[in-house]
């Protein structure tokens, strides 16, 4: 086992359940803006809008769009695909759910137990692709704050995950010097493994749901728990 001094987690989908959050989030604007008028369930607005922002999340990390591109884009773009009428679309639901979904809570489990054992050993981080006020809410809401020391995310470094840079200016901004003692966990297979391979750091792929996939990582979990086997 080689002797790891940093850890750098990913943040959604990792450590903040960010489908139940969302999910939650979602749930509240369906019933507030009465979207079931238009003759669609929640289940149908749900699953529009989680396939058209992970779409767009993938053109973010790809660098074909830019956070107000995004924002502006994926609210109007589900419900424009489910029929709403161009008029009637609210500009003001991506607003809402800003200012929303940050605030919730949810983690995976044994999130709390795991950071509290691997802070006492190691130096924790987080970088994410997310934007800094959304995330540092996240953070501070589901309190994740006091295990970690610096927060990287794409938005203030001017990278985001798969490119190396984020990774290296991840590793300046901790004070480390050799990537060979850091250790990446995330649950992407581009934007955390291979963008911490690139960067020589070691990673641990979260998988709680056991996909198979065609690239290795250095460690792989299906519970945050496992970590703690592990390191």
């Amino acid at each position: 086992m080689k002797t790891y001094t940093h850890l750098f987690f990913d943040l959604d989908h990792t450590l903040w359940d960010f489908e139940k959050n969302s999910e939650e989030t979602l749930q509240h604007l369906y019933e507030v803006y009465n979207l079931s008028r238009f003759g669609f369930t929640f289940a149908d607005f749900f699953r529009k809008y989680s396939y058209v922002n992970k779409r767009l999340w993938q053109l973010y990390n790809a660098g074909k769009v830019n956070q107000e591109q995004l924002r502006r884009t994926r609210f109007h773009k589900s419900l424009n695909d489910l029929g709403v009428p161009e008029a009637e679309i609210p500009l003001e639901m991506e607003h809402e759910y800003l200012r929303i979904c940050p605030t919730k809570s949810a983690v995976f489990p044994f999130t709390h137990e795991t950071l509290a054992y691997l802070k006492a050993k190691y130096q924790l981080h987080i970088i994410t692709n997310g934007f800094k006020e959304s995330q540092h809410l996240k953070i501070s809401g589901s309190n994740l704050l006091p295990y970690f020391g610096e927060i990287i995310t794409s938005e203030c470094s001017g990278f985001a995950k798969p490119d190396k840079r984020i990774f290296l200016h991840a590793l300046e901004r901790a004070g480390c010097s050799t990537p060979n003692t850091c250790l990446m966990i995330g649950d992407n297979l581009e934007a955390d493994i291979l963008g911490a391979q690139n960067a020589g750091i070691d990673q641990v792929l979260f998988n709680p749901e056991k996909r198979s996939y065609p690239i290795k990582p250095t460690y792989e979990i299906s519970c945050l728990s496992d970590l703690q086997r592990i390191l």
